[in-house]
């Protein structure tokens, strides 16, 4: 009979300082010796938005690129992401206090510096890749598409696709309430999204619930809704200095997952250096809600 493996497991909330809130990550802390059948199964058991898989590896290598991470949500592997970047590298730097933590993802290095003060426990800020802008799109189509009303798009900001390692197509809705009524039909956005080259949509709107947040935002996918999307956040940091929502190094808030009772905090800047948007950073909170193990 074969023996059971077992791996350690630990579970954390991510751009939240409060447990039970924010978008929930498994970790697994030495997924070596795994196939990727095994990963991809390991994710849709927990069935989370994602699953990561730390992959210890030789010390001057870590040093040089980064600690191996793979990420999974329960359909695919991501080349990147935000909140799975942010909670893993909370999850490495452990009780050591490291200032910086570093993740070797399929996209490349990831950098994540973290911060301590008053009422940040646990606050992490990563750099992205620069962005790529993409296509910007006919309000009348992706209404269309989305199944809201022409007129319910924000006609004073431009729909884009932008990709900091995902490409997001960042969607400007004018209120609240029109993005609280979304539905979707996820074939036909599905089909829109492939044929003009982003890979989900990520609605945001200038009215907010905290009067402190600069945007409230939603993903819908094929995993229901994320509360809180930290590559998306990325992308539309990028947008916000590109477009005059924001400026160049101001720090502001995004809040996300408030439909869904997971409240999460999303901090994003971002640099211009001469007319190009660069040094997109996005951060938060994370907590440390389970630790387990997982045996197959």
């Amino acid at each position: 009979m074969t023996k059971p493996r077992k791996l350690a497991m630990v579970q954390v909330d991510v751009f939240s300082s409060q447990p039970l809130e924010g978008n929930a990550l498994a970790v697994i802390t030495d997924g070596r010796g795994l196939s990727d059948a095994e990963m991809q199964g390991l994710a849709r058991e927990t069935n989370l938005s994602e699953t990561t898989f730390i992959l210890p590896g030789d010390t001057t290598v870590e040093r040089e690129r980064g600690v191996r991470v793979r990420i999974f949500t329960v359909h695919e592997e991501l080349p990147f992401a935000g909140h799975p970047t942010l909670g893993t590298a909370f999850v490495l730097r452990g009780s050591n206090g490291a200032r910086e933590v570093r993740l070797n993802l399929n996209v490349g290095t990831v950098p994540v510096r973290f911060e301590e003060g008053p009422g940040q426990p646990g606050f992490g800020e990563m750099t992205q890749v620069d962005p790529k802008f993409g296509t910007v799109h006919e309000q009348e189509i992706v209404a269309k598409v989305t199944g809201l009303e022409k007129t319910d798009l924000d006609d004073s900001l431009p729909i884009q696709t932008v990709s900091t390692g995902v490409p997001f197509t960042v969607t400007p809705v004018r209120s609240l309430q029109a993005l609280r009524n979304l539905r979707m039909d996820y074939g036909r956005t599905g089909e829109y999204l492939e044929k003009t080259g982003g890979k989900f949509f990520y609605f945001v709107t200038r009215e907010t619930v905290d009067p402190a947040a600069r945007l409230h935002a939603r993903m819908l996918f094929y995993n229901g809704e994320d509360p809180a999307t930290g590559s998306a956040a990325g992308c539309t940091a990028a947008w916000m200095v590109a477009h005059g929502v924001a400026n160049p190094e101001e720090r502001v808030l995004i809040e996300q997952g408030m439909e869904m009772k997971r409240p999460s905090r999303i901090f994003v800047r971002a640099s211009k250096l001469d007319n190009r948007v660069v040094n997109v950073r996005v951060g938060g909170n994370v907590v440390e809600v389970m630790r387990g193990e997982v045996f197959f």
